[in-house]
């Protein structure tokens, strides 16, 4: 490899390694902390989702799983989050255990470097975090005027 290349190699790596980090951007929470609103885990549920696929494209073994561990937290504590949209309550619970289930897979994979686990998992996982969106804006009802009842 030339030392040109070898320099961009170098860049893209670096740069990378620092996307992932501002991606997420995230510590795992306290365990003893409040709750977080809905919204507020849900940005986060997206952060390390996009976080754990950017360290998978890369092979950066290490940061998948730790991405995954964070991701199996925040799906842990998820039920106990504020403001939960009304549409989403009944299914909550069982859809945020899929997701940690799946987050516990990840790491797995993460661990024996087993892209074709890892890639499924993924799939997985961003399936679950589309659908634990909420509803989209056309979904939600406009607010009544102050003349209608």
């Amino acid at each position: 490899m030339s030392r040109n290349h070898f320099g961009w190699a170098l860049a893209f790596l670096i740069l990378a390694g620092c996307r992932i980090v501002e991606r997420e951007g995230m510590a795992p929470l306290p365990e003893n902390a409040p709750p977080l609103s809905y919204a507020e885990m849900i940005v986060r549920v997206r952060g390390q989702a996009g976080a754990a696929q950017d360290a998978f494209y890369i092979d950066s073994w290490l940061d998948l799983e730790q991405a995954a561990q964070r991701l199996e937290q925040t799906a842990r504590l998820l039920p106990k989050a504020t403001e939960i949209p009304a549409g989403l309550k009944p299914k909550l619970e069982p859809e945020a255990n899929q997701l940690r289930q799946d987050a516990v897979k990840l790491a797995e994979a993460a661990r024996s470097k087993n892209a074709a686990q890892a890639n499924e998992a993924l799939q997985r996982i961003n399936s679950r975090v589309r659908l634990l969106r909420g509803p989209e804006p056309a979904d939600i009802p406009p607010p009544k005027k102050p003349d209608e009842s």
